[in-house]
Formats: structure tokens, C-alpha cells, sequence
């Protein structure tokens, strides 16, 4: 609710119910939303900025509809441009939540809500529930789904697409040596991250249980962004060098030859994390100085230990019917070694997808 404005030399100041807020004209020009400067189809700016005029000012502001909108009267114009409330609190200055609305968590932290029924994922009224659920903890197990490649397939549309990659699109496993991958043996598989020899590594990946006669091959979950939040607190120089030294990853084999490199925290311009990236399996050959040398791997060890902790760990045997799904860009998963028989089907999707029908459902 808009309770008052200020018009300044270049700006405009809004005077919210509990804030207030400062808005430079020329990006309130700019961002105008009346049929001349924005096609409301396509949600494009038809707007020529480059042309606008640096020293435009603001002639009259009103506020309107109680409160909910602003009519601007700007120099360069003869008529006003309306401005919603809404547009204007949705591009507030970003708060210091950097982890808005999620769960960061470790063993103890999780419950039985993290588990979903098929059913209520693919309704029109639950797959928001799902979709809250799996963007909040980063993962969540969907039960009683049919134990075939269609379940796979009809929640991965749901949320987008499935993506292509050196695996195929949908695929199947089982354990095969022939494969170049550890995923496809028996043995231990510690907490990691997928694809980090590709530059944009998928954001979902997701596992279904379709046929399980074997002993042990729990399913591990770990949140990095815990992990990342505990070295910083407790250890910022290692969280620092986390951030800065590009870990480069590798996959060679099965017709290819696959190599990107990032760090292990990614994060934006504004500090914020947005991506965990650790594969001590995946990783490539790659030499610094003496004294970097030494700390990259006293960094590597620091998190390494503690993704291998079980107090960080949710570990599950998944059951037939059950599906896991996970967030790429946050969760390390693993798996438990296993004797037996073990098949699962899956997917990935990325990570822009997921986003997406988040902030089609006010997610995000």
C-alpha cells in the first residue's frame, strides 16, 4: 500500500505502509508499462532507452485506487503513465536474506514432510505443494508412483522439459562396469554434485526405484548450502577460497571428451550463493602455486568431511514406486554400496525450467 509520495530532482521517493523507497526517474521511465513503451503480449519493452532523455523529470505524481497505484506525469509526455503497487514492491531493494524462503538443514532437521504422493504432485491443487516442498528442503521423495519410465516422464513435463545429455533424455541403469561413470557400480558413492564437466550443469535430476532385490544402497541427500553456511560462520578464509578457485571437472569416455570449470560456491554479484559444485570423482588434473596448492586442499578436506558427515546426511533406501528429486545446484547426493539387484530409471531438468514454474506459482 503506496501511502504518500516525494518528487526530487531525479527521483522519485515512495513512501510505503512500513517502508519507503527511492526511485531514479530514468529507470521508472524506462520500466513503464503503458502501450507505447511495452508490448503486453510478449512482455517485451518497446521502449527505445538509449533515446531517452538523461534529464527527464517528473511533472506530477498521484497516487491512486487507495493506494495501489501511482499516475507519474512525466516531461516528455502528454499524458500519465499508470504504476501498479505491485510493480513497484516486487523491485524493492534486495533484503539480506540471502536464502529466501528455504530450509537449510541438517539430519535432524528433516520429518515425514518432506515425503509427497504422486497423486496430489500431478493435481492442479498439489503440485504447488510439491513444487514449495521441493524448492524449499531442495528435495523430496514422491511415493506410490508406477514403476515404469511414464512416472519419470510425467513429472519432469510437469514441471518443464526433459534434457538431453551424454545419457539420453529418460534413461535407465543398473549397474554395468562397461559404463565410464561411477554411478553405474556397486560400490560407495560419497555426496556429490552432477555434471560438473558441463558449463551449465542440469538444475533437477530424478531417480525412480522401479525394481530393488538387494542389500544396503541408501540414498543420500546433503544440503550444500548448509555446508556453506557452516564453513563461513566457522571458517570464512576456506569459505572465501570456496568461492574464488574454479574447480575444473571432467568426463572421458563413451564418445566424449567433456570439461567446464567453476568454483565449488558459486556466487552472484551481490555475494549471494547460487550454486554448489563439488565432484571429488569428476575432478581434472589442475596445478597452482605451492602455497595455493596447500590450501585448496585444506579447503576441499573441510568440505568434504563434513558433506561425509551422517549428522548432514538424510540417507533412505528408496523402495519401488519411490522417486527422488533433487536440486543439482544445491543438494550432493550419494549412495550407499549395495550386493543385488538395483534398477532405477530417471531424468534431468534444468535449472531455468524449475525456476520458472516456480515464479509461475509465486515460489519465487
Amino acid at each position: 500500500m503506496i501511502k504518500n509520495v516525494q518528487i526530487l530532482p531525479d527521483k522519485l521517493k515512495i513512501f510505503f505502509s512500513n517502508k519507503e523507497e527511492i526511485f531514479l526517474n530514468i529507470w521508472l521511465r524506462d520500466h513503464a508499462q503503458d502501450d507505447n513503451s511495452w508490448d503486453k503480449r510478449s512482455h517485451q519493452r518497446k521502449i527505445f532507452t538509449a533515446k531517452l532523455d538523461t534529464n527527464l523529470h517528473i511533472k506530477k505524481a498521484k497516487v491512486k485506487d487507495n493506494g495501489n497505484s501511482i499516475d507519474i506525469f512525466w516531461s516528455d509526455l502528454n499524458k500519465s503513465i499508470n504504476y501498479t503497487a505491485d510493480f513497484f514492491l516486487n523491485n524493492l531493494t534486495k533484503s539480506n536474506n540471502k536464502y529466501p524462503n528455504l530450509k537449510i538443514w541438517t539430519n535432524k532437521d528433516l520429518d515425514q514432510n518432506i515425503y509427497t504422493d504422486f497423486n496430489e504432485a500431478i493435481s492442479e491443487d498439489g503440485y504447488k505443494l510439491f513444487l514449495k516442498k521441493l524448492y524449499e528442503y531442495g528435495f523430496t521423495v514422491i511415493q506410490n508412483c508406477k514403476t515404469e519410465m511414464s512416472s519419470v516422464e510425467k513429472i519432469a513435463k510437469k514441471i518443464g522439459y526433459v534434457r538431453e545429455s551424454i545419457f539420453g533424455g529418460l534413461w535407465s541403469f543398473e549397474s554395468n562396469e562397461d559404463k565410464a561413470d561411477s554411478a553405474y557400480t556397486q560400490e560407495e558413492l560419497r555426496p556429490h554434485t552432477d555434471s560438473t564437466y558441463s558449463n551449465d550443469a542440469p538444475g533437477l535430476q530424478l531417480l525412480l526405484c522401479c525394481h530393488y532385490k538387494a542389500s544396503g544402497g541408501e540414498s543420500i541427500m546433503v544440503d550444500g548450502f548448509k555446508i556453506a553456511e557452516k564453513i563461513k560462520n566457522e571458517k570464512k578464509e576456506i569459505y572465501d577460497l570456496l568461492t574464488q578457485i574454479e574447480v575444473t571437472g571432467q568426463y572421458i569416455g563413451d564418445g566424449v571428451y567433456l570439461k567446464a570449470k567453476r568454483p565449488i560456491f558459486r556466487v552472484n554479484s551481490d555475494s549471494e550463493l547460487i550454486q554448489v559444485s563439488f565432484n571429488n570423482y569428476d575432478r581434472a588434473p589442475f596445478k597452482f602455486s605451492e602455497d595455493k596448492t596447500k590450501k585448496f586442499y585444506e579447503a576441499i578436506k573441510e568440505f568434504d568431511l563434513i558433506a561425509n558427515n551422517k549428522e548432514y546426511q538424510w540417507r533412505h533406501v528408496l523402495k519401488p514406486g519411490e522417486l527422488l528429486i533433487f536440486n543439482n545446484w544445491r543438494i550432493l547426493h550419494g549412495r550407499g554400496s549395495f550386493s543385488g539387484e538395483r534398477k532405477m530409471s530417471g531424468c534431468y531438468i534444468n535449472k531455468e525450467d524449475f525456476d520458472s514454474s516456480c515464479r509461475i506459482h509465486n515460489i519465487i
